[in-house]
């Protein structure tokens, strides 16, 4: 079956979907991708009516998405590789760069392994990038706000193809709506993929509500965003199964430490933005 999920005697969750919406054997076309291309998606058309609000050309958006697009991905798949998994992939190189597995058999198997924490480095480095070469023409403060905005929005669709896939797991608990994770185990644990979901999804509607009912300096939105999100993934962090086996002896896990940085340059970079908006977002119109 497509989804399969129902209540256990206990009153449990039983969660079994299928990854897959299809399989040609070389290929298989998962919840995940597709989800994680929607929220790329949402995002660029709430930015896009932004960018439209505040006059600022066209063509500066078209060259944001590249780079956002690139350091998302380029970001999140290093921090997966180096962060979580470089026992495997310090003998398999090339399937760090490469969507495939070439043993025991050669198959596409897409980038299945991706880290939150890396897609941020990477997102940073590419505004980094994108700054240098565009800076005549905008404030990079106001498009990090811009993308503080609807990152939570992408989050949440990300969190959910991880839910699809059964992965990111929660540890055992007795609470009435935990989910059984039929692929893993028989156990009834935390969904702390949709915990994760449904925060982001709560960080999304304060930002937007802040943003609308206030006018805040250039920066401040993405302080507010890096504090929330990364306290909330501090916290939940604790609800999940650990994602590498070294993990197990730490007091905090990998995911609590690196978000560690985030909360506090979200925190300061409120408290040296505090008060009204006086930077425009365009300093040229045309390029």
């Amino acid at each position: 079956m497509l989804l399969s999920t129902h209540l256990n005697i206990c009153g449990y969750i039983t969660w079994n979907p299928n990854p897959n919406i299809f399989d040609l054997g070389f290929y298989a076309l998962r919840w995940y991708s597709v989800l994680f291309l929607g929220g790329f998606i949402w995002s660029y058309l709430i930015i896009k009516q932004r960018f439209k609000s505040a006059l600022i050309n066209p063509y500066l958006l078209e060259k944001l998405t590249i780079y956002i697009i690139a350091g998302t991905l380029i970001g999140a798949r290093l921090g997966h590789c180096l962060f979580y998994d470089w026992e495997y992939y310090h003998s398999h190189l090339i399937e760090i760069i490469l969507p495939f597995q070439f043993a025991p058999t050669f198959k596409v198997t897409g980038y299945q392994g991706l880290a939150s924490h890396g897609g941020g480095i990477g997102i940073f480095i590419a505004l980094w990038l994108y700054h240098r070469k565009y800076q005549k023409y905008i404030n990079l403060l106001w498009v990090m706000d811009q993308l503080a905005l609807v990152v939570p929005l992408a989050g949440c669709c990300i969190r959910l193809g991880n839910l699809m896939n059964s992965e990111i797991i929660g540890r055992p608990t007795e609470v009435s709506w935990a989910f059984i994770f039929v692929r893993e185990d028989s156990i009834p644990r935390h969904p702390a993929q949709l915990y994760e979901a449904l925060a982001y999804i709560g960080i999304f509607i304060i930002l937007n509500l802040v943003t609308r009912y206030r006018s805040l300096k250039n920066g401040f939105l993405l302080g507010l965003f890096l504090a929330l999100v990364f306290t909330a993934r501090f916290l939940l962090e604790g609800l999940k199964e650990d994602q590498a086996a070294f993990e197990a002896h730490m007091s905090l896990n990998m995911g609590q430490l690196l978000s560690i940085p985030f909360i506090v340059a979200g925190v300061i970079l409120m408290i040296i933005k505090s008060g009204k908006n006086t930077v425009m977002p365009n300093k040229i119109e045309t390029i």
